[in-house]
């Protein structure tokens, strides 16, 4: 079985790309095939864009994780024209050539983000509520992300659309970025804490993956974040526990906007996710506790110190 996937370097496709290299032959897209092909040996075809691939046909699955980190830096006009095109036009340019397919590929499992929610308060969020149409650019964002991906389904390929939380990894993405402040005992609740925290440790996001891969009844939308999603605060007050730091420094609301500006409104408002449709098609989550997950993640620091 041939898998096609596109930005294999970032934090969900590097843990990915070995599991699926057990089973599958697997070819990347990297703007870095060099750095690729250090990265994950030569079982790995490595091509810098789709415009080198020929007839889709010979793939059974595309896994998309394109799309640059929606939280590295403030929304200027033109990071935001970065954060759609590096979403927008390579989904664009796969469900082309999927359709165009003489034997299109199974299956197309495609990212999106929680973001799509918008605030919804303390109400719990599943693939059901629904949404209305809020004036926020995350949430414009995963529309037209999540409407060229579905443009891609037929009776010959199912699509599954995977609206992501907050990744945690023992390496990279969100907690490596908050870890500085909690390392110096000045961690504490963002804003009033008591916004959503919707989170997924990157080995269920890896897991399922793989469980979408192989289900072949599955398709639609599916929220990828563990089932116990907390309060911010509750968050910060668990991860100042694993790290055994102290736990007292709020952030203001103000000074989040001060710093992030639109892009605060993410941070401070956030939803409580439920994975409702992976958990009714049978995905056993392998981390539910917060807790349980930042100490996998973080297991060397949070160790004490070994003497002899």
């Amino acid at each position: 079985m041939k898998v096609l996937v596109t930005g294999g370097t970032g934090l969900i496709g590097s843990a990915l790309i070995p599991r699926l290299l057990a089973d599958y032959q697997v070819t990347v897209t990297s703007r870095a095939p060099q750095r690729a092909l250090e990265q994950f040996g030569p079982a790995v075809q490595v091509v810098r864009g789709i415009e080198e691939l020929g007839d889709f046909s010979v793939y059974d699955a595309v896994i998309n994780l394109q799309g640059e980190g929606i939280a590295q830096r403030r929304w200027s006009a033109r990071r935001k024209q970065q954060l759609e095109q590096s979403r927008w036009q390579v989904t664009r340019e796969l469900t082309e050539r999927i359709r165009l397919a003489a034997n299109p590929p199974q299956v197309f499992i495609s990212g999106s983000a929680i973001g799509y929610y918008g605030a919804q308060g303390a109400t719990p969020v599943t693939e059901q509520t629904e949404v209305r149409q809020p004036d926020d650019f995350a949430h414009r964002l995963c529309v037209e992300w999540e409407r060229l991906a579905v443009a891609a389904q037929s009776a010959e390929t199912r699509v599954c659309l995977l609206r992501t939380g907050v990744v945690l990894a023992p390496r990279g993405g969100a907690l490596e970025k908050m870890l500085p402040p909690y390392l110096l005992g000045l961690g504490g609740p963002i804003g009033s804490g008591t916004q959503g925290f919707s989170w997924i440790h990157v080995d269920d996001m890896v897991e399922v993956i793989l469980f979408l891969l192989r289900q072949q009844e599955c398709q639609g939308i599916f929220n990828a974040t563990a089932p116990q999603p907390v309060e911010q605060r509750e968050f910060s007050k668990t991860l100042a526990k694993v790290l055994r730091k102290s736990h007292f420094m709020r952030i203001p609301s103000w000074a989040m906007k001060l710093m992030l500006g639109e892009l605060s409104n993410m941070v401070l408002t956030g939803q409580f996710v439920l994975p409702e449709n992976l958990q009714k098609a049978g995905y056993q989550f392998k981390f539910e506790s917060l807790e349980a997950a930042l100490r996998d993640c973080l297991l060397p620091v949070s160790s004490p110190a070994q003497t002899d």
